[in-house]
């Protein structure tokens, strides 16, 4: 039933007659090229025959700035340009165009923005043409006889580049007329509806002309809805600083009310991504516009009726303005909120929303166990020294990585180290007041520590997560004026477990005997490293009290680590890392400076202890990629078991928005299931597509979610953000234009409640992350909604090599190894190289196993002989000539299912080559072994096999020795145990080693 509105408080405000009469705004269905001729146009109606001149004065109202930009007129009947055209007064409000009307009368068209894409196909840029002088000097002299035509309307080229109704311009004497009506005034107030988001900041709306400043303000809602609506803000006669709404109580006489603690303004308050309350100051620049966002939460239990009340603006430097309410509550109650109408505006409560924040363990992590200053977590231990900091980190993984020991690895050759030199090279002696631990609880363990010198006092808050995750907030506070040569760190870890090394300017591999490194944030995301083996390992990161997660993935340049004041001091820090005294010593230092009394620095670090889990082999064997939009019955008939969902497909169009199309989603999802496969989504949030509902919202967060940048890209960006926003993903097919996000903020709320939302009410299996642009808290809230009820929630990773200039030289595996815990699989990736890089970038980068993960190839279907040493195949359908099928099926026939997987790394591996440069990897079951070979040698070779027949539990004089034949793989073949097999350069051999029948 429609909900009808009594007629309150109506406040018209009139400024005399339209200075002429409106024009139409209509919606077209993509009839025309766009990105040739632009996306908007004035239809033009010629009622004369015979004219050489027809003059049409457009009031088209533009919010853009390109008054000097081509004009194109096109004769409907030929569909052909008319090159005898002129222009005259052209300006944002209007402009005067002189044709020839080459068919008589009809219907012409004026194209007044035309542009064209120039750039890479998904980061374009629109560049507006400039007019040009196309008309002849006869038809030039004939223009004093030109004929009047008539304006029909102006048409977008669809819904979504119409500008109507908020990016139609006010002209300038009618924002006179509003100021002078409104002269004893600071600012004025512009009440909105949630159906007409505020759009321009520069320009106030025609729209506003009309309904007037100020005025009362009615709308409809419904029990137990997330309602909202705007107030926009104008400044008349100055800057307005800290501006604040607050609201009455909305009552229907004195039966019932809507309390004013059920409304706030998203602008000015809210929850942030950490669950920290956030309070932003909004200032305002004089002849600007500023939405405000009201949020309100309807009670269920409301009754029906019309709901009266106030909301109040005020600012630091200027009176309060009262705005009168009134909200007719009717309608059937909303048990989802409204989220199903998200066109409303009903998800801006998600981004407060604190979904998931609560630090339960995530399976198959184990509750944290702590006996004294020793805590126990999943296959590691961490004691904590008398000081806070760590004395002894155990890993208890095999080296096989495929199961737990009961011996332990040392990652510590001794205890960490914080030193203090003061000037002349004299150490600080702390006099440690031992440990208190502040939280026990199952996910989180914390605790607190301090130690004086003579100089300084060294506070420390510590705390270790369930998934091995270790925050140190060291705080070094000078006691009195003191000059120091050096406050540095060590690390010193065991030779063993130290073997490789990623991060710090150097790609995956052997760990260097000694290397120094020094900060370069301008250009480097670089802040620390992973030291580690495959069973043992330690991720380390530098950071202070201002620390801010940069951007990756092609924009580190546009926002970059910020230096930290402790451990850069003005780019004095480093790190050097040697071997000495038995150990590998990792020394963190600062160098000297200068400490006044009482000053503070913040000597952060946080630690990853690997590996976080042991491999999932039968997981990796039986759960096969198909990444690609298809139907669910022709890839379960290529043998996958879970098919990826691109954006830019039918059911996901739009980039990181996957709620538009979600009934067609549901659907698919619905049939692939009842074919026995899963379903996983590609949703980021590193960019935003410009369909989503809320982005004009989230624009009015200034840059909260939205990175600060130069603007320009496609022609929508420009047309409707204007400027200040990074242009980013595009796809021309579907003319699907992003922006990039800002980095963490209150949209990861958003995500996670939108996640939730789509593994509820859709259905999905989990998420397919293309980069990742958000940190490890939003991680464990989405792989808690991700598998919530009983839900699968697998997530793989994909990652472009980040070891390039634009993503500041770091390493993927070391950029989101916070993010391992939550992984089923990774898929590293574009740009990276499997021809060129040896086993240990291999083993480090792309591999997964020192983290307990497993992965897949990407770039050009990957080196299959290589991959398969650490369990890799490529995914399909990816490149021709390299189907994974052909390898699966050799899995299948072997028996892969509940195999030991024995790697190259291991003394347990029964079958070795004896040639350095030809690695193997044995996959053994039943007095079976699959054998993967690979060869890294410089030329083709050749090798011999050594075979411990003892623990492969096969009599030799009963082996027999095959390679089954793979299409585009290895051809056919049986060999001897004491043969010479040839190889050849970068490829290798899948053998069958088994008991004659």
């Amino acid at each position: 039933m429609k909900l009808t509105l009594p007629l309150l408080f109506i406040y018209l405000v009139s400024f005399g007659p339209a200075t002429a009469q409106e024009l139409p705004y209509v919606s077209d269905s993509n009839s025309w090229n766009p990105d040739s001729l632009g996306n908007v146009r004035a239809v033009i109606d010629v009622k004369q025959k015979g004219a050489a001149a027809a003059r049409a004065r457009i009031d088209w109202r533009r919010r853009d700035r390109h008054t000097d930009s081509e004009v194109i007129v096109v004769d409907s009947s030929t569909n052909r340009r008319v090159l005898n055209v002129k222009t005259d007064h052209i300006s944002r409000e209007s402009g005067e165009v002189t044709f020839e009307p080459e068919s008589g009368a009809g219907t012409y068209y004026i194209y007044y923005l035309p542009y064209k894409v120039q750039g890479r196909t998904n980061y374009p840029t629109a560049n507006y043409l400039k007019r040009s002088n196309t008309a002849s000097a006869t038809w030039l002299s004939s223009l004093k006889n030109a004929i009047p035509a008539k304006v029909r309307h102006i048409e977008a080229v669809n819904g979504m580049s119409s500008p109507y109704p908020m990016e139609v311009i006010a002209k300038s004497g009618e924002i006179k007329k509003l100021l002078a009506a409104n002269a004893s005034r600071k600012y004025l107030v512009f009440p909105e509806d949630r159906m007409h988001p505020i759009r321009m900041t520069d320009d106030l709306p025609q729209r506003w002309i009309k309904k007037g400043a100020n005025r009362a303000f009615h709308d409809e809602a419904q029990p137990g809805e997330n309602y909202t609506f705007q107030l926009g803000v104008y400044p008349t006669s100055l800057s307005l600083n800290n501006v604040r709404i607050r609201f009455s109580d909305l009552k229907q006489g004195s039966l019932a009310i809507i309390p004013a603690k059920a409304f706030s303004c998203l602008n000015t308050d809210g929850t942030g991504w950490d669950a920290q309350p956030v309070k932003k100051q909004v200032s305002v620049a004089k002849g600007k516009v500023q939405a405000l966002w009201c949020l309100a939460d309807i009670p269920a239990n409301i009754p029906a009726g019309a709901y009266t009340g106030k909301v109040y603006v005020t600012a630091s430097n200027a009176p309060e303005t009262a705005i009168d309410i009134a909200l007719q509550i009717g309608g059937p109650v909303l048990s989802d909120k409204g989220i199903s109408d998200p066109q409303k505006q009903t998800r801006l409560a998600w981004l407060n929303s604190t979904m998931a924040q609560q630090n339960d363990v995530i399976s198959p992590y184990l509750p944290l166990q702590r006996q004294g200053n020793t805590i126990s977590l999943l296959g590691r231990r961490f004691t904590v020294g008398s000081n806070g900091l760590p004395e002894r980190i155990e890993t208890y993984f095999t080296p096989e990585m495929t199961g737990l020991s009961t011996t332990p690895k040392d990652v510590l050759k001794a205890p960490f180290r914080f030193v203090v030199t003061a000037k002349g090279g004299s150490v600080e002696k702390w006099a440690d007041q031992g440990v208190r631990y502040t939280e026990q609880s199952p996910g989180t363990v914390a605790w607190t520590a301090a130690g004086t010198s003579s100089h300084l006092r060294m506070d420390v808050t510590g705390h270790i997560e369930f998934d091995g995750f270790v925050a140190y907030d060291v705080q070094v506070t000078a006691l009195s004026d003191t000059e120091l040569d050096d406050i540095y760190m060590d690390i010193p870890m065991s030779p063993d477990a130290a073997r490789y090394m990623m991060g710090l300017n150097l790609k995956g591999g052997k760990r260097p005997a000694s290397y120094d490194w020094k900060w370069e944030v301008a250009t480097k995301n670089q802040d620390g490293a992973w030291i580690g083996d495959v069973n043992a390992g330690l991720n380390f990161s530098l950071r202070d009290e201002h620390y801010v997660r940069p951007l990756n993935t092609n924009f580190y340049l546009q926002k970059p680590l910020l230096l930290p004041t402790s451990w850069g001091n003005a780019n004095k820090g480093g790190i050097r890392i040697s071997e000495t005294d038995g150990q590998v010593l990792v020394r963190n230092y600062s160098s000297a400076r200068t400490m006044k009394k009482g000053e503070r620095l913040h000597y952060n670090f946080t630690l990853l202890i690997t590996p976080f889990h042991a491999l999932d082999t039968d997981a990796q064997w039986k759960t096969r990629f198909y990444h690609r939009y298809n139907d669910p019955d022709s890839i379960r008939a290529k043998g996958a078991t879970i098919v990826n969902i691109h954006h830019a497909t039918p059911i996901n169009p739009y980039i990181n928005y996957p709620f538009i199309e979600h009934k067609a989603m549901k659907a698919y999802i619905d049939k692939a299931h009842r074919d026995g496969l899963q379903v996983k989504i590609y949703n980021t949030v590193r960019e935003l597509s410009n369909s989503a509902y809320e982005l004009f919202p989230l624009r009015s967060l200034g840059h909260e979610i939205f990175s600060p940048g130069k603007g320009l890209g496609y022609a929508w960006l420009q047309e409707h953000l204007g400027d200040d926003y990074i242009a980013a993903w595009y796809v021309p097919e579907i003319k699907d234009a992003a922006v990039v996000n800002s980095g963490m903020s209150r949209w990861h709320n958003y995500y996670v409640e939108g996640m939730n939302w789509l593994t509820q009410n859709v259905g999905i299996d989990g998420i397919y992350l293309d980069d990742v642009a958000f940190d490890r808290t939003t991680m464990k809230r989405v792989k808690r909604v991700l598998t919530r009820d009983g839900h699968p929630g697998y997530i793989d990773l994909h990652s472009a090599n980040q070891y390039n200039k634009n993503d500041g030289f770091n390493n993927s595996a070391n950029l989101y190894m916070e993010h391992f815990p939550y992984l089923n699989r990774l898929w590293f990736g574009e740009y990276f190289d499997y021809e060129q890089n040896n086993p240990d970038f291999f083993m480090t980068e792309v591999s997964g196993i020192p983290f307990g993960l497993m992965g897949e190839m990407l770039e050009n279907g990957g080196n299959p002989w290589r991959g398969l040493i650490y369990g890799m195949t490529n995914r399909m359908p990816w490149k021709e000539g390299s189907d994974a099928r052909a390898i699966w099926k050799v899995w299948d026939a072997f028996g892969m299912q509940g195999s030991k997987m024995l790697g190259y790394w291991t003394d347990a591996n029964p079958v070795k080559t004896d040639h350095a440069k030809v690695l193997t990897t044995s996959y053994v079951q039943d007095k079976r072994a699959l054998v993967s070979i690979a060869s890294w040698a410089e030329a083709d070779t050749s090798f011999h096999l050594n075979i411990d027949w003892k623990k492969l539990g096969i009599d030799p004089h009963k082996a027999q020795i095959t390679a089954p034949e793979i299409v585009n793989f290895q051809s056919a073949a049986n060999f001897t145990a004491a043969q010479s097999i040839p190889v050849t350069k970068g490829r290798g051999w899948l053998l069958i080693i088994s008991e004659k029948p």
